[in-house]
């Protein structure tokens, strides 16, 4: 398997948009970037087969061979993420269908259905076409499968869809009988007596049944993965020794990332926060996400320069921005940076998307400097390359339970990556760095594992958890967790019945709050807002830590814990604000002592962002700031900064500006 070796920068690169000379005038510019990576051919199918009988590989040749003659490493995709006109033309079957029964047509992209079998042959064809040609070539070092599975076609309602969903059901639950039972088909006289009886969750009178709404989305992920293996398998016949990837798309919906990555050689996604949020908690927390998947670094594929193209109003990144958070994603697992595109595309639906080089002189343009400074920097940080990211806490993610807690007919409207939001910017509040785990991962290693908000949960896991405290592990969730299993099926005997004997209490009732509405709770004798939603919850074990402070449930429990030797487990029983969150856990980091791995290296407390990550030998300091003021960071040795080729003890950094420094062992 190639090994890489320096951080990878660049770009998609899509030279079939431009003249020879602008190509080689491209060569020049990405060496004055720092580019040593690009990834090409994504969108390059009809390039290569402009009829079905015609393969035509000349400027792909030229382009592979000139790249490698100026030491520009590439990632190579298949082609296959937009189908051609012709063969649309001859099978319009392949196209996908609305929930409303309109098939979609040509003229923009990933415009197919996953499970068509007509696509899917064309596309392995297209795969082994590509790989045959050029999987020696000595200047590849990744395969890139297919282009964002589901970005835009996360549904599909074709005859075929439904037939394969009816296999992909049968092969799951294996009798009939076993899918009524998971499926409670008694309620509203759903039962089924046979397979093809069952349609797929379309249009229907009213609420649909959950548990089938769950199976669809499971089955779509299931199919688009099963593509991605079928294109990975046909390149896989001529190919050894070259990673495999897609670029994921961070908090993603559709695609079930713990299931995909697996597959992958390497993990990454497409990065895109919005200019206009101070600190973009999701995209920052979907770097943390990415990396986990497979425990290990991770890509940035796509980022964009400074504005994109698809938000009602694109905000411009400002100035040093783009460096900053490139930056964040390096100090939390990043071995690599890349940019959607290279060049800004002279016309097409991308053509007001940012790119390294835009529609001006590139000499005169900020953006421009700007990537020329961060490429030309991480030529100077291979140290970084392969370290592993030092967590403090772990947070159960599960993509199944984001789905069943989103669908309708509930106490009220939950959003899924709103409450990760909060908890992972109060966590970045107290520079408490995060793994997130699946819940059928090992828990062992990490001092205090948190579950939010999760609604769904296999018996297995609250079995799981219950061993985890007993072990002296601490645990904490929060409201409407633990309510249902993998089938949508309430646990029985009170909320929240997965983790009801774990955390010593009993929820009566839920009592949603009305929207915008704001009560408090009373918590070590101040006061914190909280909204969204309250419960009524009753003691069993567990003792009040904080309590309400509004109309009936006014000094009735709002948090609890519960602590019987090394059993120690907290609740939360509505959305607290960010003040409130921060203090509940820095409350349970003094009363347990645990140290994050910052404070190893800080002398003070401070503002500035600090994440670690872990060499042979060697650990790796990340300080970046993200406030507004100018901050001094105090530590407690002196590292050698791998920018400035000082040794600092003391930091001061401007906002927006970073430092890594590196502490040998």
């Amino acid at each position: 398997m190639k090994t890489q070796r320096q951080l990878y920068y660049g770009a998609d690169y899509n030279p079939e948009q431009w003249s020879k000379e602008v190509i080689l005038e491209d060569m020049r510019l990405m060496k004055e970037a720092g580019v040593n990576y690009v990834s090409i051919n994504i969108f390059g199918w009809v390039n290569l087969q402009p009829d079905e009988s015609t393969y035509d590989f000349d400027f792909l040749d030229w382009l592979m061979d000139l790249l490698y003659e100026n030491n520009i490493m590439i990632d190579l995709a298949n082609g296959t993420a937009s189908p051609p006109a012709w063969l649309v033309q001859k099978h319009p079957e392949m196209l996908p269908v609305t929930i409303h029964g309109n098939r979609l047509v040509h003229g923009s992209r990933q415009h197919y259905c996953p499970t068509s079998p007509i696509y899917r042959q064309y596309a392995t064809d297209l795969s082994e076409a590509v790989a045959n040609r050029y999987a020696n070539h000595p200047g590849l070092v990744m395969w890139h499968i297919n282009n964002e599975y589901t970005c835009h076609i996360h549904e599909c309602y074709c005859d075929h869809c439904r037939k394969r969903f009816q296999t992909w059901l049968a092969e799951k639950y294996q009798t009939i009988a076993g899918l009524n039972d998971a499926w409670s088909t008694k309620f509203w006289s759903q039962s089924y007596g046979s397979w093809d009886e069952i349609f797929l969750p379309e249009a229907m009178p009213t609420f649909k049944n959950p548990a089938q709404q769950l199976d669809y989305r499971r089955f779509l992920s299931d199919m688009n993965l099963e593509l991605y293996q079928l294109e990975k398998a046909a390149i896989a016949k001529y190919s050894q020794g070259i990673p495999y990837m897609t670029n994921l798309m961070g908090l993603h919906k559709y695609v079930d990332g713990f299931k995909w990555a697996p597959e992958m050689d390497v993990v990454s996604w497409n990065s895109y926060p919005n200019p206009f949020e101070k600190i973009p908690y999701p995209q920052f927390l979907a770097n943390d996400l990415t990396r986990s998947l497979k425990k290990k670094p991770f890509l940035i594929m796509e980022q964009a320069t400074s504005a994109v193209n698809w938000r009602q109003i694109n905000g411009a990144k400002t100035p040093n921005q783009l460096r900053l958070w490139s930056y964040e994603a390096l100090a939390h697992g990043a071995d690599g940076i890349m940019f959607f595109q290279w060049r800004q595309s002279r016309g097409g639906a991308e053509k007001f998307h940012s790119a390294m080089v835009p529609h001006g002189d590139p000499h005169s343009s900020r953006i421009f400097r700007e990537c020329a400074q961060l490429g030309n920097e991480f030529s100077q940080l291979s140290d970084i390359v392969g370290t592993r990211f030092l967590a403090d806490v772990v947070v159960v993610f599960d993509w199944e339970n984001w789905w069943a807690l989103e669908l309708d007919a509930k106490p009220s409207t939950l959003k899924y990556i709103h409450q990760l939001r909060s908890l992972y910017a109060a966590l970045r509040a107290l520079n408490l760095s995060v793994d997130f785990v699946h819940p059928s991962e090992s828990l062992d290693g990490y001092p205090l594992v948190i579950a939010p908000n999760l609604y769904s949960a296999p018996e297995a896991f609250g079995k799981k958890i219950n061993d985890y405290v007993r072990q002296g592990g601490i645990f904490l969730t929060n409201f409407f967790s633990g309510i249902v299993n993998e089938y949508d099926q309430v646990y029985l005997g009170g909320y929240p019945g997965l983790f009801r004997d774990t955390l010593g209490i009993i929820v009566e009732e839920f009592y949603p709050m009305k929207a915008a509405t704001h009560h408090q709770i009373d918590f070590q004798g101040r006061r914190y807002d909280n909204s969204l939603w309250e419960e009524v919850i009753h003691l069993n074990g567990a003792k009040a830590l904080a309590t309400f402070q509004s109309g009936y449930l006014s000094d009735k429990p709002a948090t609890t814990m519960i602590k019987i030797d090394d059993w120690n487990a907290y609740y939360v029983g509505t959305e607290l604000s960010l003040e409130g969150l921060t203090t509940f856990l820095a409350t349970i980091l003094e009363n347990h002592k645990l140290a994050t791995h910052a404070q190893h290296f800080l002398a003070a407390p401070t503002e500035v962002s600090v994440t670690c990550r872990k060499g042979a030998g060697y650990t790796l300091v990340f300080l970046l700031n993200h406030t507004e003021q100018t901050t001094k960071v105090k530590l407690k040795a002196p590292g050698a900064d791998l920018l400035t080729k000082e040794t600092r003890q003391l930091v001061v950094l401007k906002p927006k500006e970073v430092a890594v420094l590196k502490y040998v062992d």
